[in-house]
């Protein structure tokens, strides 16, 4: 086909057609190249990142190229992106196909060596991934898998699981996430808001428990039980 050869001009529905010729065949290539390539991205969100990238890059540095072909080919990428991901919601074959399940690694403390094969990973990435998560010894997991993001999810036996409060029903107070009442030396007054107090209730609470100014402060919290949390520039 013509619109396959390098040429002075091409139609649209040459542009159009470039963009879905290589918008699958990045797909393929990416799924040939396997998960450890595309670590941490879905497939197609790898294929449409890669491609968009690369099309806007061309015309923004070569003066003798226009943007309607670039333009033309990822509007028609963009809706392939859509009409993919929406396949992917409908059709659990498609789902499977382009974002295929969890490959097991390790189970009740074993290396699975077919897994590893067909992650394309070798025991040293695996062992890796693992000292990541924290974990020395191979032989306390008791599962772990690898993603189709290219990430491990690891699974300790409950064991060498870390005691928790839970554990002995104890009862522990409900979470509680601090709000930033002073950033960078100033007052973020919306938050003060939120806890019916104003600036001046904060600058004379600076003054008289910690004999400073706000524009010292670094960054400042305070949580539900008024307890204020403050780090001055050093």
């Amino acid at each position: 086909m013509d619109f396959f050869q390098s040429q002075e001009s091409l139609t649209t529905f040459e542009w159009i057609l470039r963009a879905v010729v290589a918008y699958f065949f990045l797909i393929l290539v990416a799924k040939v190249m396997g998960q450890r390539s595309i670590a941490q991205l879905r497939l197609i969100d790898f294929a449409i990142a890669l491609i968009i990238g690369n099309i806007i890059a061309h015309p923004l540095s070569d003066e003798h190229l226009g943007l309607k072909g670039s333009l033309t080919t990822t509007s028609v990428l963009v809706l392939l992106y859509i009409g993919s991901v929406y396949a992917m919601l409908k059709f659990p074959r498609i789902r499977n196909l382009i974002t295929p399940s969890p490959i097991t690694l390790v189970k009740d403390g074993e290396i699975i060596s077919k897994g590893l094969n067909r992650a394309r990973i070798s025991i040293d990435i695996l062992l890796e991934e693992l000292r990541e998560e924290k974990v020395e010894d191979v032989k306390k997991v008791a599962l772990a898998l690898w993603e189709a993001d290219g990430k491990i999810s690891v699974f300790l036996d409950p064991k060498y699981e870390a005691i928790t409060p839970s554990t002995y029903n104890f009862v522990t107070e409900p979470f509680d996430l601090p709000k930033t009442i002073i950033k960078e030396g100033k007052i973020e007054l919306h938050e003060l808001r939120q806890l019916n107090k104003d600036a001046g209730w904060l600058i004379n609470t600076l003054r008289s428990q910690y004999q400073t100014e706000v524009g010292n402060v670094l960054l400042a919290t305070i949580d539900r039980k008024n307890n204020l949390s403050l780090f001055l520039y050093q």
